[in-house]
């Protein structure tokens, strides 16, 4: 199942650390909260959510650091005391580092009787570390960045080598709350109770693997402050299958095939023809009123025995006698969807560039998995002939558009790996960030852009987010079985269907993202996640294209 479906009532707007110590600040500062007040608020939250996750807990190993985060610990350990709980704070850092509202916290807790002591490596075989024990993790809050100081490092091992369930104050220490990679250790929490602004790194890159259940949590701060406090722009914005109703309105009673836009698929190399094929029928599903399919002639008999709705069309010479038939095929379409196993030969190559000349800026376009490869290779090769202008930086910034490769009118559609080569960056550098890859990606490269991946993100143009109020969106659909062969172009079809039947390619990459991971969850929920096929989804996305309206 959806891995965020037991916390249905998260927020949709996203933040950095930056912005949330900023709406924090405000609060303090400008509505007269005292940062003592909002400290007790997070403890209580924390407190009632233990009680109601584990309502038979006696023992509470509450494992501080010398921040706020440790503030809170503090706290908490205070008010668990209180109810009668049998409370243990451990301390991993050096507690001379203790200030303000963190230091009171701390002497609040030693005044209520709880006990206080450095983190030793033989606590985790002491007798409290029992099954009614909860460990709470107000280590490292949201302003963790670099390497692990060596005492934390060893707290964070500690924690998870109890075997206990972990409460995360705020966020998983070792987690970098902004662009979601952990250190070489984190915290894999059972729960994550975040504060004030839903922290973006929770829910992409290595967010999903250590958060557990994310439970939300305003502490209570009026609108004004939220309103009010320096922060101009949401970081990013979170959709899922109950942002797709609005898009999809229902058809008139008069609708004819016409009315719902035709697709092209373009793809299929000798030994790949899989691929086109489930794209196109994807489309079909999706609700293109016609689709078509150009592809090598050996899968011609093949596909039509599988889907006789699907116009196939055999191409063996797209640069010679085949290319008035490409040309005719593509000013017949509403909309061309490239890639799906096109391969990287000289006749996927030949396509390509067939397909980028007779579509323009006319005809819009999916642009998806070899057809990315190829795009970077034709993109680095005018670069070279323009003797390095345009060239793209190590951070992704571009010199000049030498290459006119930039359009306002197709989807991207890259993982990881292709967003790199799209870029110029090592895997390493997309992964290291991916809000500054997709942010990257769509300045350079224009259109709705997706990289995929766990917490899958989209970026389009302002002018493009019809309603939007940040230009990166997050979608929380999905899940692990998805990892196999053959979904992104289940997906690369769908997006093409959407813009087919008249959407924008930015409300066409949220529906085609937030319909095909809810596919993946209802197709999960019935038969599991290992073993989970691409075309499983089919029969779902038929159901949430129509539930959806």
């Amino acid at each position: 199942m959806n891995r965020f479906e037991s916390s249905p009532c998260l927020p949709r707007a996203l933040y950095r650390a930056d912005q949330v110590r900023a709406i924090d600040r405000y609060a303090i500062e400008k509505a007269g909260i005292p940062g003592a007040e909002l400290m007790q608020r997070a403890a209580s939250v924390v407190l009632n959510v233990i009680m109601q996750r584990w309502p038979h807990v006696r023992r509470l190993l509450v494992v501080c650091g010398t921040g706020n985060n440790g503030g809170d610990g503090y706290l908490v350990a205070a008010l668990a005391g209180a109810q009668g709980l049998s409370v243990r704070v451990l301390e991993p850092g050096a507690v001379e580092r203790l200030s303000g509202d963190a230091l009171g916290a701390r002497q609040r807790a030693l005044v209520q009787g709880i006990a206080c002591q450095p983190l030793s490596a033989g606590d985790v075989d002491g007798p409290e570390v029992q099954a009614d024990t909860v460990v709470v993790d107000a280590l490292l809050g949201i302003g963790m960045r670099g390497a692990l100081r060596p005492e934390y490092r060893d707290a964070i091992k500690w924690i998870n080598a109890t075997g206990l369930p972990a409460v995360a104050v705020d966020i998983p220490s070792g987690l970098n709350s902004d662009t979601g990679v952990a250190a070489d250790v984190v915290v894999h929490a059972a729960v994550t109770v975040c504060f004030i602004g839903l922290k973006q790194g929770l829910l992409t890159a290595d967010g999903p693997d250590c958060t557990g259940e994310i439970v939300f949590h305003d502490l209570a701060l009026p609108d004004t402050v939220l309103r009010s406090a320096p922060v101009h722009d949401l970081s990013a914005t979170r959709i899922d299958i109950h942002s797709v109703p609005k898009l999809l309105p229902p058809r008139r009673p008069s609708t004819h095939k016409g009315d719902c836009g035709h697709v092209l698929v373009v793809g299929g190399d000798v030994g790949y023809g899989g691929a086109a094929l489930m794209a196109a029928e994807a489309a079909a599903r999706s609700g293109a009123g016609t689709v078509s399919l150009l592809t090598r002639a050996a899968h011609v008999t093949a596909m039509l025995s599988r889907r006789p709705e699907i116009m196939v069309r055999a191409v063996e010479a797209p640069d010679d006698e085949d290319s008035e038939v490409v040309a005719r095929m593509i000013a017949r379409a509403s909309v061309v969807v490239i890639g799906p196993g096109l391969g990287r030969s000289s006749w996927s190559a030949a396509l390509l560039r067939l397909v980028l000349q007779e579509t323009g800026q006319r005809i819009p376009l999916v642009v998806d998995a070899d057809a990315l490869n190829l795009l970077a290779e034709k993109r680095a090769q005018l670069n070279e002939l323009a003797g390095g202008l345009g060239r793209l930086s190590a951070t992704g910034s571009a010199a000049g558009s030498a290459s006119g490769l930039r359009r306002k009118n197709w989807v991207l559609t890259p993982h990881p790996g292709e967003a790199a080569r799209l870029l110029g960056w090592s895997n390493e550098q997309v992964n290291a960030d991916r809000f500054a890859a997709i942010r990257h990606l769509q300045e350079i490269w224009g259109g709705a852009c997706l990289l995929k991946g766990a917490g899958s993100l989209l970026c389009f143009d302002a002018s493009n987010a019809e309603g939007a109020s940040s230009s990166i969106e997050l979608c929380t659909e999905g899940n692990p079985g998805m990892a196999t062969g053959g979904m992104g172009d289940v997906l690369s079809g769908m997006i093409g269907a959407f813009m087919a039947q008249g959407l924008s390619p930015a409300d066409s990459l949220r529906c085609g993202v937030c319909i095909h991971g809810e596919s993946a969850d209802l197709a999960a929920a019935a038969a599991g996640e290992r073993g989970l096929l691409a075309t499983d989804l089919l029969q779902h996305i038929g159901q949430l294209v129509n539930n959806s309206q």
